[in-house]
């Protein structure tokens, strides 16, 4: 298996970084700069982070989540031995990460599901779970040696691969058969419908009943308050619709006397119509007057006529005067013919001239007796008109008063009908909001409130329907405390029965344990060869006894807690590769932090040499430029990642 790459949204310390990973890999960086906090971030990515303390003052999930709200997430690329490629997304505010195959496929529902852990997707696909994994290939600082318990938990896992070519199977018949018992008789975490198993859904169930029923209890305490709430505002909408019928009614009479005064006011406004028409008529009247006295003082011409009648019959004197005078002393012929002719003409014309004026005068006589006639009858009918309207005057004069004393009358009984009204609910509503129900659409607020109020009481009786369908519910109370009371009784009974049958199994596991003095010659042999490479050949046979032994060179076998501090190291990161290959078909990563602290030169480079020759990856992380100059001294490829 190899890691590929690794992207941080946010962990600690840690934030936006991407690294990509090839085989030898050194992550150099001082201190506080983040190496122990990404190298948490490789066990919780695979393993998922825990919130449980375990004596200390902070859990991994409290350490590490960001302060300032970021997104406490990040993904890691992997490819294991049989080249099948994956991606892993977690937040680690959530139990399950999100796995991805090459394809980018959602694959996270094809792993069994821990209800403490999640997902055990690593632990299939490597055979190695977390305590095992930070136990052989994941050292962190200063952490390269293993104490002896740890060392017979892995040393058995060995030892069950050399008995039975499984971990945990070795002495599989006589567990099988407590297990099957602890199965039927109590049941376990992971059975069904077993006794112990059907207990404890029995009291989940019961609790959850419990729980339902205070939630009931809250629910009809909630539904109280509502139903109480909704009596307030039910009688509040209720006084206030008889307000609201008080105010109406004294709109509607207001209205009703508005309405009486409007007829008063369209009378006066059409009697001022009235009158304006009947002034109309009066001009015209007039207009007509006057026409008849521009006729009248037409006849005047008659006088002319009287005084051309006169001129012309002093004319018609002078010539015959001239004629006589012609006749008597001038005594032409032809002058007195001429003179002669011209009386009988001028006679004529005279006579006609008469005639015509007579017949004039006549005409015109008559057309003055009968324009004095209509003068006459106009002058009385102007009298008429007068008369109309001064009566019309006199009877809008009375309107008028008739309606200011209506309007006076209705602004004091609507002032005080306001003023009974704010004295009545002056409890309940402001002046300021009395006034504005006086100004406003009272039909319309009249239709709103009663709406509100069916609403309300609509939501009343629901209330009460549900409060009333809670009160049974409540009576179960007591019979399912008593219930789980039980349950609990024989839960406990069950668990001590389990308990028994762990402390048989606990004996048979420590009778177990010498097998671990008999380890499999192969996994001594892988041992050896790796502690050879790592020590430069100097120690070539390591073996498993009641600890680890390593031979010296005059054939003595030692304990490797009596060697040095730097060959106890060595020897220890031997035993852990060992028991890394033995447990896991996968080549996994070697992962160490600072591990070469008691190393002098020889053995860091005897030991990148043994890194440079192995299958697997290698992350170290580190403080210092030895393993970068040594690597370089070697002529090592590797891969230098600055934190």
């Amino acid at each position: 298996m190899k890691i590929k790459n690794i992207k941080i949204n946010s962990y600690g310390n840690l934030k936006n970084k991407e690294i990509n990973f090839k085989k030898i890999n050194i992550i150099f960086g001082k201190n506080e700069s983040g190496k122990s906090t990404l190298l948490n971030f490789i066990k919780n990515i695979f393993y998922g982070i825990s919130k449980n303390k375990n004596g200390r003052n902070f859990s991994d999930y409290e350490k590490y989540l960001p302060w300032t709200g970021e997104d406490f997430s990040g993904k890691i690329k992997y490819e294991l031995n049989n080249g099948n490629t994956y991606e892993i997304f977690r937040d680690f505010n959530k139990k399950n990460p999100k796995i991805y195959n090459e394809e980018m496929e959602d694959i996270s529902e094809e792993y069994k599901i821990d209800k403490k852990t999640g997902i055990q997707f690593f632990e299939e696909q490597t055979n190695v779970d977390e305590k095992t994994f930070m136990s052989t290939c994941f050292a962190m600082q200063k952490e390269i040696y293993i104490d002896s318990a740890e060392q017979g938990i892995l040393l058995q896992k060995v030892a069950n691969l050399a008995d039975s070519g499984a971990e945990d199977v070795s002495y599989k018949k006589v567990m099988s058969t407590l297990n099957t018992m602890l199965l039927n008789e109590v049941g376990t975490s992971n059975s069904r419908e077993r006794p112990i198993n059907i207990t404890r859904q029995n009291i989940e169930k019961y609790e959850y009943d419990l729980k339902t029923i205070n939630d009931l209890k809250e629910k009809r305490f909630y539904l109280e308050n509502e139903i109480n709430n909704l009596k307030e505002n039910i009688a509040l909408k209720n006084k206030k619709e008889k307000l609201l019928e008080k105010i109406k009614l004294i709109l509607d009479k207001n209205k009703i006397e508005k309405e009486k005064n409007k007829i008063k006011k369209d009378l006066f406004e059409e009697n001022k119509n009235k009158i304006k028409k009947l002034d109309n008529e009066k001009d015209n009247l007039l207009n007509k007057i006057n026409s008849i006295e521009n006729n009248l003082e037409k006849n005047k011409n008659n006088k002319k006529i009287k005084k051309n009648k006169i001129i012309n019959f002093i004319i018609f004197l002078i010539l015959i005067i001239i004629n006589i005078f012609n006749f008597i002393f001038i005594k032409n012929k032809i002058i007195n013919i001429i003179l002669i002719s011209l009386i009988p003409i001028y006679f004529i014309y005279l006579i006609i001239n008469i005639l015509k004026n007579k017949k004039i005068n006549k005409i015109e006589k008559e057309k003055l007796n009968k324009l004095n006639i209509e003068n006459n009858e106009i002058n009385n009918q102007m009298k008429t008109l007068d008369m109309q309207i001064e009566i019309l005057e006199k009877n809008n004069e009375e309107i008028e008063q008739e309606i200011k004393n209506i309007d006076n009358k209705l602004l004091e009984y609507l002032l005080l009908s306001k003023e009974e009204i704010k004295k009545e609910y002056n409890n309940i509503y402001s002046e300021n909001e009395i006034n504005n129900l006086f100004d406003s659409d009272i039909d319309l607020i009249i239709e709103k409130n009663n709406k509100e109020i069916n609403e309300y009481n609509l939501t009343l009786h629901r209330l009460e329907i549900d409060k009333e369908n809670i009160e049974p519910e409540l009576e179960k109370l007591l019979n399912i405390e008593e219930a789980l009371e039980i349950e609990k009784e024989k839960l406990e009974e069950l668990e001590n029965r389990a308990q028994e049958f762990e402390i048989t199994k606990e004996l048979l596991e420590e009778s177990y344990s010498e097998m671990k003095k008999n380890v499999s010659p192969k996994f001594n042999k892988s041992l050896s060869d790796n502690i050879e490479k790592i020590s430069n050949g100097k120690y070539k046979n390591t073996i498993i006894n009641d600890n680890l032994m390593v031979e010296l060179d005059d054939g003595r076998y030692i304990s490797a807690d009596k060697l040095s501090i730097g060959t106890k190291e060595q020897i220890y990161l031997s035993l852990r590769l060992s028991i890394m290959n033995e447990l896991s078909d996968e080549k996994l990563p070697i992962i160490l932090d600072e591990a070469f602290a008691y190393y002098d030169d020889e053995r860091l480079k005897a030991a990148l040499d043994f890194f440079d020759n192995v299958e697997n990856q290698v992350i170290l992380f580190t403080c210092t430029n030895r393993e970068k100059e040594l690597l370089d001294n070697l002529n090592k490829e590797y891969n230098y990642i600055e934190l």
